[in-house]
C-alpha cells in the first residue's frame, strides 16, 4: 500500500468520509473535515509513519496532495538515514 493510500485510509476513517472522494486536489474543507479531524489525522499519520509534522509545516498544506507530498518526503529522508 502506498503512502498516499495509507494516508487516504486514515483521513477517511477519522473524517468519516468515503475515501473514493479524496483526491490530491481535495482540501480539508471540501472533505468536510473540521479542525479536530485535521489534528487527529496529523497525529495518526505521525504515529503510522513514525515522523513529526511541525505545526508550521502543517499550516502550509493547501490540500490533500500537499499533505501526502510532505509525508512522502519525510519518510524518504527517514529511509535514507
Amino acid at each position: 500500500m502506498s503512502v498516499e493510500e495509507q494516508i487516504r485510509d486514515i483521513v477517511s476513517r477519522i473524517a468519516h468520509i468515503d475515501k473514493s472522494i479524496i483526491t490530491r486536489e481535495s482540501t480539508f474543507k471540501e472533505m468536510k473535515a473540521d479542525s479536530l479531524d485535521v489534528v487527529q489525522a496529523l497525529v495518526a499519520v505521525e504515529e503510522a509513519f513514525d515522523i513529526e509534522i511541525p505545526d508550521e509545516e502543517a499550516q502550509k498544506f493547501q490540500n490533500f496532495g500537499d499533505f501526502v507530498s510532505y509525508v512522502e518526503s519525510q519518510t524518504a529522508k527517514k529511509d535514507e538515514a
